[in-house]
């Protein structure tokens, strides 16, 4: 099993924050888990060099199975992943406005929708997908979907750059504090341009955004430190107390802290002794 997040080559870290390799094989025999896929500050594209899972947001929902290539906007609520046996996911996370920049789309569009990759970046995205499937190696893998994306930012990419660029990654580091004021002013935009430009490039407002981001690091921050009471996550993620914890993992699991953990608890790299942190 192998669930390993890994740095994109220097020249992509501009439009690419890192990788995601999930990889298990379940014997026969086992009930196959259901991952709770919580939002979390990212757009990904989404290569599955086996056969792709199928997801839903609520119980009442049918399945929906992924294309063998496909892209997932930022997400603000859970959905839920139903994985098959044997089970090898690549993600591609793009920095959060990259994606938008890449492809002139604005990411609003696709808060909360999983996409078929083909409809965006064309029929070569299916020829490198039947090449990945023959890979012998992780690092095959990489090399051909680093191929795959210079290629396509050579063809489409016309370089703009805007102060949203660089403030939603500076949004992403742990120590910042999570005040929307400072990153208003480092933009020298009136907060209704900011926003504007913000939801086009990032899919969500920029508070939003950042409430993801703190939520995130909570939900990583228990799974790295488990034995770490709930108090103390809400203070080093920078909430003002438990409740100001359970209010954020309501809005985007539904769920309290404790609820949603045990869970998670249940999800496929569980079983494997393994967590997401």
């Amino acid at each position: 099993m192998l669930l390993n997040e890994i740095k994109p080559a220097p020249f992509l870290t501009e439009y690419v924050r890192l990788y995601r390799i999930v990889h298990f094989r379940f014997p026969s025999g086992i009930p196959l888990p259901v991952k709770a896929y919580p939002p979390r500050p990212e757009v990904c594209l989404h290569f599955y060099l086996r056969d792709p899972d199928a997801i839903n947001y609520f119980s009442s929902d049918p399945k929906l199975v992924c294309t063998q290539t496909s892209l997932m906007g930022q997400h603000t609520i859970v959905n839920f992943r139903y994985v098959p046996k044997d089970f090898f996911l690549f993600q591609v996370v793009f920095q959060p406005s990259a994606f938008s920049q890449l492809t002139n789309i604005s990411a609003h569009e696709l808060v909360n929708f999983h996409w078929d990759a083909e409809d965006i970046f064309g029929k070569n995205i299916r020829l490198v997908n039947e090449q990945l499937f023959h890979s012998k190696t992780y690092a095959e893998v990489i090399h051909l979907i680093e191929r795959f994306l210079a290629d396509f930012i050579k063809e489409k990419y016309k370089k703009k750059n805007h102060p949203v660029d660089e403030i939603s990654k500076l949004m992403l580091k742990e120590e910042e504090k999570f005040s929307l004021d400072k990153f208003l002013n480092a933009a020298c935009l009136s907060h209704r341009q900011f926003d504007r430009k913000f939801k086009e490039l990032v899919g969500i407002p920029p508070k939003q955004f950042l409430e993801i981001t703190r939520f995130d690091k909570a939900f990583r921050m228990k799974n790295r430190f488990p034995e770490k009471d709930w108090l103390s996550i809400a203070l080093s993620c920078g909430y003002h107390d438990y409740q100001h914890l359970v209010r954020a993992y309501k809005q985007f699991t539904g769920y309290t802290p404790v609820q949603f953990y045990e869970i998670d608890k249940q999800a496929p790299e569980r079983a494997f002794g393994d967590a997401e942190v």
